[in-house]
């Protein structure tokens, strides 16, 4: 990216596989408060096998549009559901497959923004507290602040939107979002 005000390609990362997801609700919602500086597409995950050491040498072609995929985005936005209090299979397997071999780690330097929502009163506090730990390892530039949000009756509005403090709340992290990402995007002229 070479001007500031060229718009931001960001790489949605759905840790659900579910078609009906709260979290894919959540993603969804999002790119409804992100500014038009922001552009969102989802990567999908549901095709990349368990991460095997032994497959390196030859990837699967799921694992190479992967990875092609989240290279070519300027930016991560993550929408990940808590489980154990931890970051789903699916989602850490994707990681995985993203960070090898370690010369392609296609996390390193990546602005990522995270949320997540879960029954839980702390929402998904503790997972994505693992999956900065893991990302932090790879060289990612995760954003600061956090954004957990807790599923409880009347979040969603009829036509799929979130209520107001929610939407507000979450605007406030996105705009957080792209001021981050934007400065680390110019900065590296990705």
């Amino acid at each position: 990216m070479a001007m500031a005000e060229s718009v931001i390609d960001v790489g949605v990362l759905v840790g659900s596989l579910r078609r009906e997801s709260v979290n894919r609700q959540v993603a969804q919602a999002i790119v409804g408060l992100a500014p038009g500086r922001l552009s969102f597409h989802e990567i999908p995950l549901g095709e990349l096998p368990m991460y095997n050491g032994d497959l390196e040498g030859s990837r699967p072609e799921a694992v190479t549009r992967f990875a092609d995929a989240v290279r070519r985005c300027d930016a991560i936005f993550v929408v990940m559901p808590e489980y154990n209090r931890s970051l789903p299979a699916v989602l850490k397997n994707a990681i995985d497959w993203g960070s090898k071999p370690q010369p392609e780690n296609v996390w390193l330097d990546k602005p990522i923004g995270m949320t997540g929502i879960s029954p839980g009163v702390i929402g998904t506090a503790a997972g994505q507290q693992h999956l900065r730990q893991v990302l932090g390892v790879l060289g990612a530039a995760v954003v600061g602040g956090e954004a957990y949000l807790t599923n409880r009756p009347g979040l969603f509005l009829p036509d799929g939107r979130l209520e107001a403090s929610t939407e507000d709340f979450l605007r406030g992290y996105v705009l957080r979002f792209a001021d981050f990402a934007e400065k680390l995007c110019v900065k590296e002229d990705r």
